[in-house]
């Protein structure tokens, strides 16, 4: 088991962020400054610190040089994400951003954990195990850090093991919500730059009128408000890589700028006379077609040509064959367990659901789909009703997801009502008729299909099969 100390002033946000590494079977210690964890602790004892940057007395700073070489996660408010970028220069590991996402803050843990025991093999055996190896016994999906099997992903996976070890600049074209940062960090995690930073920046969610200056630095009084020298984010990936997001948001000049640093390995800070050489990998990602940008004065087209050394398409959700069932499985385990919730399963009727929906959203839609229905659900069983698609199964398959959404609504009626108890012997049809004749003088169709856990146009056509007209009551609406 893993052991990480997290030193953190705040308590609140400490004891979150313990329960929710306890309960993915990390032992953690605690501290609430660096003293305290000096004190307290044998720093070299941990697998993994992870600090706020902003600490009573010593900065979280200060845990990298007591750490070394252990690896140091710097936690930072987006107020302060500069002074984060600051903090990689100085030797940390890696940083996240407060208030951070769980699946994001485990994710990064086992990256950082699992690299650092590459190294440490690395330094024992003087081999590289991941440049050594065979690339199929080397390099599986766990490495790669991307869920699905299905075919055309295997050939996404057989792309990546090939062009991670060069240089070369990378374009990863997808939809919104596919997961094209996880390809950039796979990139990265498998090239011989792994060791160093890699930098990611959405280049949309930067006003235009900073993005030079945050890409590239500025020197003090370069403009308004600039009171001190600043290091951009292309230096700070300096020996890394860097991973720019909707790129095809970039403006004109920033893209020259750009240019620059892909033909000559070189920036200039923003108010600077002076050029300085750096070096990084670049691996850009967007959902815009850049080529068609290019020829219409969008997009720069040297540019483009010059990002499109490699080229990787990561399919939409809907295209990728049954992965939608298998990431669907993954993401649930992982909603319930961080919302402590009891094991959960989808009904049968629930998965094809899941294969018939087109996710325009793709996996980012999924996984909020699932947060919805483990909020929602009472039982053990995912239905489609609470995942809130919008997909139309046929008859039969309607039919059961009702038995599976009457015979779960049984069960809790059973144990938490004190109305007369489901017989035994009772059928789920039975059940259906005998629950909708009972209330439907005092409910209206939209409480009823809600009672039973199922959509209005489920509970008409169960009308329809089982011969119960519907009445209306004059006292509801």
């Amino acid at each position: 088991m893993h052991h990480i100390l997290i030193v953190e002033d705040e308590p609140i946000i400490r004891s979150a962020l313990r329960r929710l590494l306890e309960r993915n079977t990390y032992q953690v210690s605690e501290a609430g400054s660096v003293q305290e964890a000096q004190e307290r602790y044998n720093i070299q004892s941990f697998d993994l610190i992870i600090s706020d940057l902003r600490l009573p007395g010593a900065p979280g700073t200060e845990m990298i040089k007591l750490a070394e070489p252990k690896p140091v996660l710097i936690m930072t408010s987006y107020a302060s994400l500069r002074s984060a970028v600051d903090s990689m220069r100085l030797g940390a590991i890696d940083y996240i951003a407060k208030p951070f996402d769980h699946d994001e803050m485990l994710q990064t843990i086992a990256r950082i954990i699992h690299d650092y025991q590459l190294q440490v093999e690395q330094d024992e055996s003087g081999e590289d195990p991941l440049l050594d190896a065979e690339p199929e016994e080397a390099f599986d999906n766990s490495d790669i850090g991307i869920i699905g099997s299905s075919a055309v992903m295997r050939t996404l996976y057989g792309k990546i093991r090939k062009v991670a070890p060069t240089d070369s600049n990378v374009l990863i074209q997808g939809e919104s919500g596919t997961g094209k940062e996880l390809v950039a960090r796979a990139l990265h995690n498998l090239s011989k730059r792994a060791k160093a930073p890699m930098i990611s920046v959405n280049c949309a969610a930067i006003p235009e009128s900073l993005i030079e200056s945050e890409l590239f630095g500025h020197e003090k009084g370069a403009f308004t408000g600039a009171v001190s020298a600043r290091t951009g984010l292309v230096e700070a990936a300096h020996g890394g890589t860097l991973f720019l997001d909707e790129i095809g948001e970039l403006p004109l000049e920033a893209q020259a700028r750009l240019l620059r640093v892909l033909q000559e390995g070189e920036i200039r800070r923003v108010g600077s006379v002076q050029s300085q050489k750096v070096d990084v990998r670049l691996v850009a990602a967007t959902h815009r077609d850049l080529k068609s940008l290019a020829k219409t004065g969008g997009f720069r087209e040297d540019l483009y040509y010059r990002l499109h050394v490699i080229a990787l398409h990561l399919p939409a959700l809907r295209d990728r064959e049954n992965d939608v069932v298998e990431i669907a499985d993954i993401l649930l385990e992982r909603q319930r367990l961080r919302m402590d919730k009891e094991p959960m399963d989808f009904t049968a009727q629930a998965k094809k659901a899941l294969q018939k929906y087109s996710w325009p959203g793709n996996v980012r839609e999924l996984e909020n789909a699932l947060e919805r229905a483990v909020i929602l659900c009472e039982g053990s069983q995912v239905t489609t009703e609470l995942m809130g698609i919008d997909v139309d199964l046929d008859t039969e398959d309607a039919a059961n997801e009702l038995a599976s959404s009457t015979a779960q609504q049984a069960a809790s009626q059973a144990n938490t009502d004190e109305a007369e108890p489901v017989a035994n012997d009772l059928s789920l049809e039975d059940y259906f008729q005998r629950f909708v004749l009972e209330h439907q003088d005092r409910m209206t169709e939209t409480d009823l299909a809600s009672k039973l856990g199922i959509s209005r146009k489920c509970l008409w056509e169960r009308r329809q099969r089982f011969g119960i007209p519907r009445r209306k009551n004059p006292n509801t609406p």
